[in-house]
This record gives C-alpha cells, structure tokens and sequence, in this order.
C-alpha cells in the first residue's frame, strides 16, 4: 500500500478530526503510507477534490469540532443528484477517479449511510475499511460510536441548565435532542439531568398518561416538570413529527407533546430544540480517545489488507467486524432493558402508563 485516502461522509460529529489525526499519524509514522484526504466525502472522488495529509497538516486537529476535510450526506455516488430531482449512478467514474489518484484504499468514516455505500464499493473491488460514526449510537456491531457521548453531555448540560428556570417559573420544559429513530441520547441525558419524562421512538407515548405525572408531581408538591424527548418519538398508534416529509427530516415532536397536554395541566410549557448544537464543537475526552483508538486501528487494518471491516469497540477491546454485518442490525434501546428499568426505578415516566 503507497497511498491511503481518507474521508468523512454523513453530517458532522464531534471527535472526526480525532479519528482522522489518529488514522493518518499511524499510517504515516508506522507504515510508512501517503495519506490524502478526500474532500465533502464520496463527492470528493469524483471531482478529485483531495489534499496531502502530513504530520504538519494535522497538527493541533485533536480537539476540534466539525472535520478538517469537511463532509455531505448528498455525495452518494450511486445516486448522485444532477437537478430537477434526478439522480445518476457515478460509481464508475468514481473507481476510475480513484485509480488515477493513485489511492489504493480508502478509510472511510461515517454512519450507517456512508458504511452501505463503502460496503458496495468494496465489493465493486475497491479496498475499503470503515470506522463507525453517528451522534445516534444506533449502530448494533459496536458498544459506542464516538460523538456519542459528547452529545450527551451536551444535552445533559441543557437539562440541567432547565431546571432552573423551569423551577424559577413553575412551568413545564420540553428538551427536543436529536437520535432519529433511536432513543439512546434522550434516554442518557434524561437519566443524567434528572428529568421526570423520557419519551423515546421505542416505547410510544399516551398524551393522558404525560399528563397524570405533571398532575401528580404537583399533588406531592412539584412546581415544574422537566420533559425530555427524542426527536423520533411518537404517540401510540402515532407517526413520527418531520420538519420536511419529502426527505423525512425529523424535528417537531416537543411542540406536538406541548399541544397534547396544554389544555389539561395548569403550569406554563416552553419548548427547547436543542438541534446542532449537539453535533458541534470539541469533543470530550472519552471521545477522542475512542476517536483516537478507532483512528489507529483502521490504520492496522489498511496495513494487514483487512478490507472490507469496520472498527468497533467491545468493552475494553477495539476489535473488527465485517461492514456488511455492521449496517444489516440498527441498534435501538431496548423498552425492557437495564436502562429503562433504572429510569423506571427513579420515578422516571415514559408516557406508557407503566
């Protein structure tokens, strides 16, 4: 192996640029290996949009947010939009642009998404290995997906910084976060920060039963609740609230639960959506060094020709699995699972009666 490039596909997600030091410095001091790096993702290899990564050019990345080589979620070459809402498969051109860079495998960091597109490209004879990101931990082959945890003390940090005024005011107070169809932030900052109500996409939620709990809290003398919901919750019998249903943006739900329980319950509602605010900014330390540990051992898999593997954690141990079994089984929270049962055992409600 001579050249190795490097991207990041998806949306952003703090402790890329971890990843992408970690990965580079072992492929360039270790093996001896030309690192370049690929531009807005996939897109990148097909406008040949790629600069040289050296020791001095990622210097100082460590704790940054956001990712030095930028990134997109609209580069799949597979179907690559081309305007009026067409798209076009650019795959071919996108092996041979490869080639003529002179790339002779790529690292390739992303969610579920950009995984399923490296996994087609690899088996179109393109060595690829993969190193799992997503805010949403929601991939099942690993324990955690770096970001993930940077996210939550985020939204932990706005659950606390509710509290306050919510009691100042004795009003109720709804913290959107983000996770798509999977609960596992809203869950962990709730848990974290305190909050009375957890709603998540796992266990659907009964309007009357969110407002039996803000009734009852106020009988035992509570003059504010704290709500956290995940952005994919939905009622019972329900759908999911979307911001844009042509591309099934998810955002919207804190404002539903708020007209649900309005016109039942005496205290004032706000809204907070915590939005991106998640997604940026420097990552904790458990992330870069998750980050860090991922970034390495993508590079030991280049260097042994492991193509065709993600990284992933196991409690303690970094190990690899094969990219295809990594996107097949998305990774939700289990409504009967230690976490829960916790939340549960806290006084925590889920809008379900239970």
């Amino acid at each position: 192996m001579q050249r190795i490039g490097i991207l990041t596909g998806g949306g952003d997600c703090p402790g890329l640029n971890a990843v992408i030091r970690a990965a580079a410095r072992t492929l360039i001091r270790d093996y001896d290996i030309d690192v370049v790096g690929i531009q807005l993702g996939f897109e990148g290899l097909l406008t040949k949009s790629c600069v040289a990564l050296t020791l001095e050019s990622i210097r100082g990345i460590l704790p940054k947010g956001g990712t030095l080589l930028r990134t997109t979620n609209r580069g799949n070459p597979f179907e690559f939009p081309v305007g009026d809402g067409r798209c076009e498969d650019r795959s071919s051109t996108l092996i041979d642009n490869i080639h003529e860079l002179g790339i002779d495998g790529v690292i390739a960091i992303g969610g579920d998404g950009t995984l399923k597109i490296a996994q087609r490209l690899c088996d179109m004879g393109i060595p690829m290995v993969a190193v799992p990101k997503t805010i949403d931990n929601d991939l099942a082959a690993t324990d955690y997906t770096f970001g993930f945890h940077t996210a939550v003390a985020v939204a932990t940090e706005a659950v606390d910084r509710l509290h306050t005024t919510a009691a100042s005011h004795d009003r109720v107070m709804i913290l959107e976060v983000m996770g798509r169809n999977a609960g596992w932030i809203a869950l962990y900052a709730g848990i974290a920060g305190g909050a009375d109500i957890i709603l998540i996409p796992e266990i659907p939620y009964q309007p009357e039963n969110i407002v039996k709990m803000v009734q009852g809290r106020e009988r035992e003398g509570a003059n504010f609740d704290i709500i956290v919901v995940a952005e994919g919750a939905k009622r019972v019998g329900g759908q999911e609230a979307y911001l844009d249903k042509a591309t099934r943006r998810l955002g919207g739900i804190a404002y539903q639960v708020a007209a649900d329980i309005a016109e039942q319950i005496d205290l004032e509602i706000r809204v907070t959506v915590l939005g991106h605010v998640q997604r940026g900014g420097s990552p904790i330390a458990f992330d870069r060094i998750l980050a860090s540990r991922f970034g390495k051992a993508a590079a030991d898999l280049v260097a042994q020709k492991k193509f065709g593997e993600m990284v992933a954690v196991r409690g303690d141990d970094i190990v690899s699995v094969p990219i295809r079994d990594a996107v097949s089984r998305p990774k939700y929270v289990d409504p009967d699972g230690n976490l829960v049962a916790t939340a549960r055992s806290l006084g925590i409600s889920f809008g379900d009666g239970r």
